[in-house]
């Protein structure tokens, strides 16, 4: 892997959450979006146990109350995003999630220039709302917001869960956590694996490609790039998601969804070029797992 190049490596994490996340979508009717949520966090917290085997008897008080919150972020997060993406299309959710870490590079950043970075991703999601009465609602709108929160959320004690925790034990435990919170929602959805075996294949499927390998792939090209590249390739997710929705869902995006997504990604470039690289922290650029 080390021969690959470093932004390819980015590239691919990125199609392979969002196609992650349009795979996901076609297994709400036998699953519901609970059920989908559950399986993914819970395979996944799996096969990096099996991976990792953290050392839990190691940890001081402190890690084990980062790893919760992250946990709880990370639950959160995901269940409401995939209730989001029940009703809105895949490349309009990223694009509305995705304000919630813009949001927080703001308030990091705190440049006067920003305001009006922060106002050109206001103008797109403005947008989406006119427009609601098309392929968005409000309600999934809103959905999509809350999740992005939770994302900004989720960046926060991943930072703090990385300080405090070496390797990826800290994330196994995590998703243990989210899986945890997620299950007296979607036990009774994911219960349908049992008499359908395959749909338990598909449920890996999305896990392996939502959060195992793209976080494999970060990781490694987070070890040969700053993180000021990375967050700027990361400004592709709204457009990978569209572009997934569209191969995997059929979903087209029209010429008014098209432009908010557009809105917002230049926002998200704008700020994290204006970011001196020395002020940037890798946990500004962390996507969600």
């Amino acid at each position: 892997m080390n021969r690959v190049p470093a932004p390819l490596l980015v590239l691919a994490a990125i199609a392979s959450v969002q196609f992650g996340s349009a795979t996901a979508r076609g297994l709400f009717d036998d699953l519901g979006a609970t059920g989908v949520t559950l399986l993914r966090l819970a395979v996944a917290a799996l096969v990096l146990a099996v991976v990792t085997r953290p050392r839990l008897t190691t940890w001081t008080a402190a890690a084990w109350r980062a790893a919760a919150l992250l946990g709880l972020c990370m639950g959160a997060m995901n269940l409401i995003f995939y209730l989001a993406i029940r009703t809105v299309p895949l490349g309009i959710a990223v694009t509305v999630e995705f304000l919630g870490p813009l949001l927080l590079a703001l308030v990091q950043t705190r440049r006067l220039l920003d305001l009006l970075w922060a106002l050109l991703a206001g103008a797109g999601v403005v947008l989406l709302g006119l427009h609601s009465g098309g392929a968005a609602p409000l309600s999934g709108l809103a959905l999509a917001l809350l999740a992005g929160l939770c994302w900004a959320g989720y960046i926060v004690f991943s930072a703090r869960v990385g300080a405090l925790i070496p390797g990826t034990g800290g994330l196994t435990v995590a998703l243990a956590i989210g899986a945890l919170l997620v299950a007296p929602f979607g036990l009774s959805g994911a219960a349908a694996v049992v008499d359908h075996p395959h749909l338990l294949l598909a449920g890996a499927a999305v896990a392996l490609l939502s959060s195992v390998i793209p976080y494999g792939l970060e990781l490694n090209a987070l070890r040969r790039i700053p993180t000021r590249v990375f967050g700027i390739l990361m400004s592709l997710e709204p457009a990978a998601a569209a572009l997934a929705g569209l191969l995997v869902l059929g979903q087209r995006l029209g010429p008014v969804e098209i432009v908010a997504l557009v809105l917002v990604t230049l926002a998200s470039l704008g700020v994290t070029l204006a970011r001196r690289p020395a002020a940037v922290r890798p946990e500004e650029t962390t996507v969600p797992v």
